[in-house]
């Protein structure tokens, strides 16, 4: 029987997702891109031919984008995030006990949160309830590459956007039912 004929297949929907992250209310976060990959490839050259093997795996960055309400305010927060991790004003470089202060991985790392969490949430049918999350993305170590804090507008009454470009050193991935998934090496 075709899927199309199945009632309780479900896809995943783009519109079914929270964003767990260092305090962020859930409700501000309005768009995020999910983890990739990339794998590199190195080659190897033997007489007239060329064959390649795969090497390390480097997990790209995700974007996102936030509201930024009046309460709580995003900009303040993100503010006090790069504090946090580090940066100070150049004319405030040696207030702390006299000491250079810079950003750090550590404290960046610390300031974000160890983790940032991207869940996704079923259709209420079946297996997939409201209160049980199909796909669970966890990254790791997550500190901030680049913040757009929006434009302004008089012509304009939509809501301002932050936009974020968050690194990870490695991002894993929890599901419910980990056997409903494609079979591996079976022929077709």
């Amino acid at each position: 029987m075709p899927f199309w004929n199945e009632k309780s297949i479900e896809p995943k929907r783009t519109f079914r997702w929270m964003l767990f992250m260092a305090g962020v209310p859930e409700f501000i976060a309005k768009s995020v891109k999910k983890p990739s990959f990339t794998v590199s490839e190195t080659p190897h050259e033997f007489l007239n031919y060329k064959f390649y093997y795969p090497g390390r795996v480097d997990w790209n960055t995700v974007e996102l984008t936030l509201v930024d309400p009046v309460q709580p305010d995003s900009t303040a927060s993100l503010m006090k995030i790069l504090e946090a991790a580090g940066y100070v004003v150049p004319t405030d470089y040696t207030a702390q006990d006299g000491k250079p202060k810079t950003i750090s991985k550590k404290s960046f790392v610390d300031a974000l949160g160890e983790v940032i969490r991207i869940k996704q949430i079923g259709a209420n049918t079946g297996d997939q309830t409201q209160n049980q999350f199909i796909e669970s993305w966890s990254l790791h170590n997550p500190w901030i590459t680049s913040v757009d804090f929006g434009n302004l507008d008089y012509s304009s009454d939509e809501l301002i956007n932050i936009s974020l470009t968050i690194r990870y050193d490695w991002a894993t991935l929890e599901v419910p039912n980990p056997g409903n998934i494609w079979q591996l090496n079976q022929p077709r």
